[in-house]
């Protein structure tokens, strides 16, 4: 997985994948917290707070090796992706609290996910100085994850003609860009991937399970609407592991193969979990009606 297909290719695609989130945002995205207050504090919750916990106990549980169980954590600690906003899309979701809510999570991202990954590299490594993400390289999660947004929305608030007419070219760039990296990365290490699933296949599964279950099911409990809770079911459901394994595996953050294979497992498991837990959920409520 060390190579220069991901060490170079996936800071690419994800600064691409960021750039086409940042086209299709304002300013008044960011605003539109206020008109969903009580689901954006539950999303919010679980993101920085819940799954995190919950990730931590599970890892201990399973016992997972340190590497493996420190890129559970940065998993946990990662924001929601763009993937969340198209699965809202298919299955009723509330798409414009998801990209609120993905927008949100992407900025506080870049100061809880360095926090988590300290705190969790000085438990299972007992050594977060020479394998933690150190505060130092804050801004270097700023670059990855910011600034194509930022340039993205300054592109959109500027030149929105222009923006409309990039939008889609950038996401069919970033989807093939990224495709070919997952596609290269995959017959590279088709040698290793049953080691890797065997590995961390358990726990990313009930990892990934769990995050569905209740960023779905805690909005629901708080009286949100079912469009808003599959909103945020997805976007806490859907991490940006792209973001997780190039944290993890580029040389100037955390340089460890090992903790990239959590978010690489997970980037595979997530969309089949995530599409079986939307056809559930659309049929709970093709169901209600009748009952």
């Amino acid at each position: 997985m060390d190579s220069p297909l991901t060490t170079v290719g996936l800071p690419v695609a994800l600064g691409i994948i960021m750039l086409g989130l940042g086209l299709g945002l304002t300013v008044a995205d960011f605003r539109r917290v206020v008109s969903y207050p009580r689901a954006a504090l539950i999303a919010l919750g679980c993101q920085v707070l819940l799954l995190p916990a919950l990730c931590f106990a599970l890892v201990v549980a399973l016992d997972l090796p340190p590497a493996p169980a420190v890129g559970m954590m940065l998993l946990a600690a990662s924001p929601g992706g763009t993937t969340a906003n198209l699965y809202s899309h298919l299955f009723g979701g509330h798409v414009a609290l998801n990209v609120t809510l993905t927008a949100v999570n992407s900025v506080l991202a870049v100061v809880t996910l360095p926090i988590i990954v300290n705190l969790s590299a000085a438990h299972f490594l007992g050594d977060a100085a020479s394998l933690g993400l150190q505060f130092d390289k804050v801004l270097q999660v700023f670059a990855i994850v910011l600034l194509p947004v930022a340039l993205g929305m300054a592109l959109r608030a500027r030149f929105p003609g222009l923006a409309d007419r990039l939008a889609r070219p950038v996401k069919i760039v970033s989807v093939v860009v990224l495709v070919a990296v997952i596609a290269g990365t995959v017959l590279r290490e088709r040698d290793n991937i049953a080691d890797y699933f065997v590995a961390v296949g358990v726990a990313v599964l009930i990892f990934n399970v769990v995050s569905l279950v209740i960023g779905y099911g805690a909005p629901r409990l708080a009286g949100v609407g079912r469009r808003e809770s599959i909103a945020v079911g997805m976007e806490i459901g859907i991490h940006n592991s792209t973001l997780a394994i190039t944290i993890a595996i580029s040389p100037a953050l955390l340089n460890n193969t090992e903790m990239a294979v959590p978010a690489a497992v997970y980037g595979i498991v997530m969309f089949f979990t995530a599409a079986a837990f939307g056809y559930l959920v659309t049929r709970q409520r093709e169901r209600e009606p009748a009952a």
